[in-house]
C-alpha cells in the first residue's frame, strides 16, 4: 500500500511542478478568460497524466508489478488514478465549456479573438498547423470525454456484470487515443520543449503503445498457457467450487499465495483466481477455487465439464509469504483461505521453520472442506483456529492478540473482504504492529 499512496500523490505532484514552471511567470492581468485558460491547461495535463500512467498499468506488467508490490496492487492504483482523471477531466470540460454557458445564459459577451498583433513572429510550420487543428481537436476531445466518462463510470459500478464491464473497459483505449490527439494539439505549444513537454510526451506514448496492446488484445499473451480441466469438486454448503486444470508446457511454476486469470468461455472472458495448489511439474496441475458470489461464480459449476478446455495467464501476484519475521499468523477470511490451502500444501512438501497460525474466519462450514483443512494443516505443521460465525463469533484484533499472544513478533497475512482486513489492520497498529508486518490481498480487479 505504501507505494501505492506515494503513485497517487506524487504524479499530481510532479505535473504540477513541470506545469507551474512552463507557466511562470503568469500573466500580469489575470482577468476572468486568462485564468479559465490556465485551469484548462493545468486540469487537462493532470487528467492526461494520470489516464496515461492507468493506461500503462493495465499492460500488466512484470516490473510494474513488482514496484507497487503485486498486480492486485497495481490495479487498486489503476482504479484510483482512473478516478482522478475522472475528476480532473469534469473539471476540465466545465472550465472549457463554461465561457459558451456564460455567454448563451447572458452573463458575459463572446470574447473577441482580434487579429494577430503587428510584428508577431511568424507560426513555425508545426505549429501552424497545430493551430488549424484545433476546432477538430476540441471537438474529438469533447465526444471522448463523454466516452471515457460512461466507461469510467460503468467501471465502478459493481452491479454491471463482470463480463460487460471487461468487454467494454477495453473500448477505454479508443476514447484515450482520442483524448491522446486532443492534447498534443491543445497543449500549449511552448510547452511542449520544456520539461512538461518531454514529460507528457513519454507518459503519453508509454499510453498508445499500451493502448494498441489492449485494442489487439495483446495484454498477458506472453503468459497464457492452455490446460483441460481434470477435476471438478463442489462444496454444496459453501457454494464454492474447485477445479483442477491441466496445463500444457509453457507454465514455468507458481509461488503459493500467487493468482492467474482463467478463461473457460471465450465469450466469458478472464476471471482472476488464486491459485489453491502448489507447484509440481510432474502432474502440472493448477486447482482453483471459487465461491458463488454473483454473476459468473453463481453458475460456473453448472457449465464446467471434465476434459473441457480453459486457458491460464500468470501467475501474477506477490502475496508469497516472504518476509524477515520469526513467525507468521495467516487470516483466511471465507473464500480468502485459498492462498493459505497452497503455501500448506507446498509446505507439506518443503517444510519451513517458522511457526504459524492460521485463523480462518467464517460464516459457512462444509465438514468435508474442514476435514480437509485440518488434514493441510497437520502436514503443513501449522496450528489452526476456524471460527464460524455463527458459533464463535466474529474475528477481532483483541481476540486475535489471545489467540496468538507472541503477534507482535509476527507477520500478518490476510486474505479476505476488504473491510473486515482493513479493519484488523487498524486495529493491529493501533496496539503496536509495525505497518510492513501487516500483509493484505486486495483482490478485487474492479
Amino acid at each position: 500500500m505504501k507505494n501505492i499512496k506515494i503513485a497517487i500523490w506524487a504524479i499530481p505532484v510532479v505535473l504540477t511542478a513541470l506545469w507551474s514552471i512552463a507557466n511562470f511567470p503568469l500573466p500580469q492581468t489575470l482577468g476572468f478568460i486568462a485564468i479559465r485558460n490556465l485551469v484548462v491547461q493545468y486540469s487537462g495535463v493532470l487528467s492526461m497524466g494520470a489516464m496515461s500512467v492507468a493506461m500503462i498499468l493495465a499492460t500488466r506488467a512484470r516490473w510494474l508489478e513488482s514496484w507497487v508490490n503485486g498486480l492486485d496492487k497495481s490495479y487498486r492504483l489503476h482504479k484510483w488514478l482512473g478516478i482522478s482523471a475522472l475528476v480532473t477531466s469534469i473539471v476540465h470540460w466545465i472550465a472549457a465549456q463554461g465561457p459558451k454557458w456564460m455567454v448563451g445564459l447572458g452573463l458575459m459577451e463572446a470574447p473577441q479573438r482580434g487579429p494577430r498583433p503587428a510584428g508577431a513572429p511568424d507560426l513555425g510550420a508545426v505549429q501552424a498547423f497545430f493551430t488549424s487543428q484545433r476546432e477538430l481537436a476540441e471537438g474529438v476531445g469533447e465526444w471522448a470525454f463523454y466516452a471515457a466518462v460512461l466507461l469510467i463510470a460503468l467501471a465502478l459500478i459493481k452491479r454491471f456484470p463482470y463480463r460487460l464491464f471487461a468487454s467494454t473497459h477495453t473500448l477505454i483505449a479508443i476514447a484515450y487515443l482520442a483524448l491522446v490527439a486532443h492534447g498534443v494539439v491543445l497543449l500549449n505549444f511552448e510547452s511542449w520543449p520544456q520539461p512538461l513537454g518531454i514529460v507528457m510526451a513519454l507518459l503519453m506514448a508509454g499510453g498508445v503503445v499500451s493502448a494498441v496492446l489492449a485494442l489487439s488484445r495483446q495484454i498477458g499473451r506472453g503468459n497464457r498457457v492452455a490446460g483441460k480441466i481434470k477435476t471438478i469438486k463442489t462444496f454444496a454448503e459453501l457454494n464454492a467450487t474447485a477445479v483442477g486444470i491441466a496445463l500444457e508446457e509453457g507454465w514455468a511454476g507458481h509461488a503459493a499465495g500467487q493468482f492467474a486469470f482463467v478463461t473457460f468461455d471465450p465469450k466469458e472472458g478472464t476471471h482472476p483466481f488464486t491459485i489453491a495448489s502448489a507447484w509440481d511439474p510432474a502432474s502440472r496441475e493448477v486447482l482453483f477455487i471459487s465461491k458463488g458470489l454473483g454473476d459468473y461464480t453463481d453458475v460456473l459449476p453448472k457449465t464446467l465439464a471434465v476434459g473441457g478446455e480453459a486457458t491460464v495467464e500468470g501467475p501474477y501476484g506477490r502475496f508469497t509469504f516472504d518476509d524477515g519475521q520469526g513467525r507468521q499468523i495467516w487470516i483466511g477470511g471465507g473464500v480468502g483461505i485459498t492462498p493459505f490451502i497452497a503455501r500448506m500444501k507446498h509446505l507439506a512438501k518443503m517444510p519451513g521453520s517458522k511457526p504459524v497460525d492460521l485463523i480462518h474466519s467464517t460464516k459457512e462450514v462444509s465438514a468435508e472442506a474442514l476435514d480437509l483443512l485440518k488434514a493441510d494443516a497437520a502436514a503443513a505443521g501449522i496450528r489452526l483456529h476456524v471460527l464460524i460465525d455463527g458459533r464463535d463469533g466474529f474475528l477481532s484484533g483483541e481476540r486475535l492478540r489471545k489467540l496468538v499472544p507472541s503477534w507482535k513478533a509476527a507477520s500478518v497475512w490476510f486474505c479476505g473482504p476488504a473491510a473486515f482486513g482493513q479493519a484488523l489492520r487498524g486495529d493491529l497498529l493501533a496496539s503496536g504492529l509495525a505497518a510492513d508486518q501487516f500483509h493484505q490481498e486486495l483482490f478485487n480487479m474492479r
